[in-house]
């Protein structure tokens, strides 16, 4: 396991990395807006996690699995839930920061299952996924969350496009069709309205996405 402690004002934040998951612990709340399997209807949480599933993972109850992977881990409270079949222990993490803003983006990169919004027609859901954990030193609207989670996203593409990323039928991958993201924030500061890439705090999270995104697939592509 691997162990990173994030510099984060008045917060204590541990990044923990192995082959079970990818996942997040603080001392205090951060304020979140996900897409999560577990937690997505949460608006504060400690905890994030990251779950690595096996290939050809079918449940018809994941909420369960997670909540059961939680309390191994010993989290007795509400927490935000993901799950991947790519190899978490591949996950990386980029930090940056910039006029008293800090950012740290943590990604796992699956491309077993890519689609081109659009274009790929509805399928069958697989567990290949990009999963993206944006954790910001800082305070932000509700509608700034919203943009920070359309700026990561198109960082992910960005990254994908880059690397030449094609679906099955060769179409310029824009994604997976299971991705998941989480945006949690302290709540530090004055009130950030925008988190768009014209922002400050828009600009490290597309930094950030970029940068541990790119990490991971070149992990993942070394461990083939």
């Amino acid at each position: 396991m691997t162990t990173r402690q994030l510099p984060f004002a008045n917060y204590q934040v541990t990044i923990a990395i192995d082959e079970t998951a990818a996942r997040v612990a603080s001392d205090q709340p951060f304020a979140v807006l996900s897409s999560a399997v577990v937690g997505g209807d949460l608006r504060a949480t400690r905890h994030i996690v990251n779950m690595h599933v096996r290939k050809g993972y079918a449940s018809e109850n994941p909420e369960n699995d997670l909540r059961a992977f939680a309390a191994q881990l010993e989290i007795a409270e509400p927490f935000v839930g993901m799950m991947t079949a790519a190899y978490t222990h591949n996950a990386r993490v980029a930090i940056e920061s910039r006029d008293g803003i800090t950012v740290a983006a943590i990604v796992t990169a699956g491309l077993s299952n890519l689609t081109a919004a659009g274009f790929s027609a509805p399928m069958q859901i697989l567990v290949g996924t990009i999963n993206t954990i944006v954790l910001i030193d800082a305070a932000l609207t509700d509608a700034a969350m919203a943009n920070a989670i359309i700026t990561a996203t198109e960082a992910k593409t960005l990254t994908l496009i880059e690397r030449a990323a094609r679906t099955r039928d060769g179409d310029p991958a824009s994604g997976t069709s299971t991705d998941s993201i989480v945006i949690a924030h302290t709540r530090r500061g004055e009130a950030v309205r925008y988190a768009g890439p014209a922002t400050v705090v828009g600009h490290l999270i597309a930094r950030t996405v970029r940068d541990a995104m790119t990490q991971s697939l070149i992990a993942r592509e070394s461990s083939l």
